[in-house]
């Protein structure tokens, strides 16, 4: 399988757009890397670059562009909120699929090493790279910024780990790591004072505060018996803050980089930034992501915030990240695009998604026309598809019916059911086309010699096997949405109960229809051992789906009363 890393490179200048577009041209000039996002920020004049890629496609590309910034910035010059200490000031690497953290590192030292010596920049090692711990921490190593390594880098415990002991005037020193997902996150105040936003900032960042006598700000600081000044503990585990104000919004703004959103994710940190802000008096009016998301932190996070209403959290996935903006006012500063800010959503590959992104006209038009796929499988997953979103909508609306408040999460456990079933079907109607066209493929593979036959039959039984497979799973799916279905006919809202009986029939429906697909499938199969398993297994779902939809169409009837 293919090895996937990202890489996230910070560059010293965020307002000179044909300067960013240098260096985002160096990193595009390597064939198969996908440049995924440019998040410039005038105030901080930084941008943060994220690509992703094979392992040395990806740090060919960070090198180009290391090496482009060091021409087109000059450090001399460059002024900003944030701190820096270099054109490129940190270039981390993060595995995405099929790589170790260990292996990641490895890359990040090969770069590291090449741009030490190739161009002569001061680099150190951070984070999982870094072999010496008392020099992995980025604000350590930066401390003193690129102002201070003039004479910081020529302290023997600075040397650089590559590169001249030298700090460059123009290029300055540059830190390169291995490290996982991190999420930069900013939390806007109503308040201009950078004093306050720190305070904040202290009250919620895992490093805390020096502990001082009295006063807590200028009061004398205490020390342990090893001479260590002592700290207070902030609330957040996993979680770096600072304060600054951003001229360019106008407000203070809590800056977080949240290193393990599993310990502390986005909406756990705004919200203790919100109780915090509120015992000091001030407000938040919104928040700013930097850079990308994992999606699973904004489906995360809207759930947490309908939770926090006693309300469903079986909505669709674009719904529970419209809650996630909305309440930690993502868009606030600027718009918020999923489609661009969610990193899955880069990745997607559109063209496995063909159909159901088409419009419900279109797709009818498409399964019209003379072209032999979209077929019966396709519309199989989507009808069950209608059918578990029927009953999720059940669940829905009986999560919010009057009277039935002490129900809400009986009935948000049952949405949440019928939504995975319902994205699974989804996500079948587009696979079984796929696996259509993979047969379609494997018998117009060439058979001229006997070695071309062998590799064609082979492709063939592959790509059939595939195409048995996949209505399989409508089957098993279909099924499965049956139980969320029986259960809104018993219990949900009775002013819905003809969509559980409609959703009964799609439901049924898939299960047939799909099994028709494996059986034709299945009669071009060689493996007669594994045809005789699937066909007795289909005919067992087979019968309780039908079982299932006359004990579920019996309950909508009694219930509605007239025969």
């Amino acid at each position: 399988m293919t090895k996937l890393i990202e890489c996230v490179p910070n560059f010293s200048e965020g307002v000179n757009l044909d300067i960013i577009k240098n260096i985002t041209d160096a990193v595009e000039s390597v064939e198969g890397v996908r440049l995924l996002n440019v998040d410039p920020g005038k105030a901080t004049n930084r941008t943060v670059v994220t690509f992703v890629g094979e392992p040395e496609k990806v740090i060919e590309a960070a090198y180009r562009a290391i090496k482009k910034a060091g021409e087109v910035i000059d450090m001399s010059k460059q002024k900003g909120e944030h701190p820096r200490m270099g054109a490129t000031d940190v270039c981390p690497l993060i595995p995405i699929s099929n790589i170790t953290m260990e292996e990641t590192a490895e890359y990040a030292k090969q770069l590291a090493k090449r741009v030490g010596e190739e161009l002569q920049i001061p680099v150190y090692l951070y984070e999982a790279a870094q072999p010496n711990k008392s020099r992995s921490n980025l604000s350590v190593i930066r401390a003193g910024e690129y102002e201070g390594f003039f004479k910081k880098i020529k302290q023997p415990e600075w040397a650089p780990d590559f590169g001249p002991a030298e700090n460059d005037v123009k290029r300055g020193a540059t830190v390169i790591g291995a490290r996982d997902f991190l999420v930069a996150y900013n939390v806007n105040l109503n308040t201009t004072s950078v004093r306050r936003a720190n305070s904040i900032a202290f009250d919620v960042r895992e490093a805390g505060r020096t502990l001082r006598e009295g006063d807590p700000i200028n009061g004398k600081i205490v020390y342990d018996e090893t001479g260590k000044a002592k700290t207070i503990p902030g609330s957040l585990k996993a979680v770096k803050a600072i304060g600054w104000y951003i001229e360019e919004y106008g407000v203070a703004q809590i800056s977080m980089n949240l290193t393990n959103i599993n310990i502390t994710p986005v909406h756990k940190a705004f919200d203790e930034v919100c109780d915090k802000a509120a015992a000091r008096g001030i407000r938040v009016t919104g928040s700013e992501l930097v850079g990308l998301i994992p999606l699973k932190a904004m489906l995360d996070a809207g759930k947490y915030f309908l939770e926090k209403q006693q309300r469903s959290t079986g909505v669709s996935e674009k719904e529970l990240i419209r809650i996630a903006i909305k309440s930690m006012g993502l868009d606030e500063l600027s718009p918020f695009k999923p489609e661009e800010r969610i990193i899955e959503y880069l990745l997607k590959d559109k063209a496995g998604s063909k159909l159901i992104n088409m419009s419900l006209a279109d797709l009818a038009d498409e399964t019209a026309s003379e072209s032999p796929a979209p077929g019966g499988g396709s519309i199989s997953a989507a009808v069950g598809a209608l059918g578990a979103s029927l009953a999720t909508m059940v669940a829905n609306l009986s999560s919010h019916k009057k009277g039935w408040d002490n129900r809400w999460r009986e009935f948000s456990d049952w949405a949440q059911k019928g939504q995975q079933f319902k994205n699974e079907l989804l996500a079948l109607v587009d696979q079984d086309t796929i696996a259509f066209n993979q047969i379609m493929q494997a018998f117009s593979l060439p058979k001229s010699n006997n070695e071309e036959k062998a590799a064609r039959d082979k492709a063939i039984q592959d790509a059939t096997r595939y195409a048995i497979e996949i209505p399989f799973k409508v089957m098993e799916a279909a099924l499965g949405s049956m139980e969320v279905i029986k259960a809104m006919a018993l219990s949900g809202n009775p002013n819905s109960i003809t969509d559980a009986g409609v959703a009964a029939l799609c439901a049924r429906t898939a299960v047939l229809g799909a099994f028709m697909n494996v059986k034709i499938n299945a009669s071009g199969y060689k493996d007669k051992s594994y045809v005789v398993d699937v066909i007795y297994r289909g005919n067992e779902i087979e019968r309780k789906a039908i079982a299932l939809e006359a004990e579920i169409i019996e309950l909508v009837n009694e219930k509605i009363g007239l025969e």
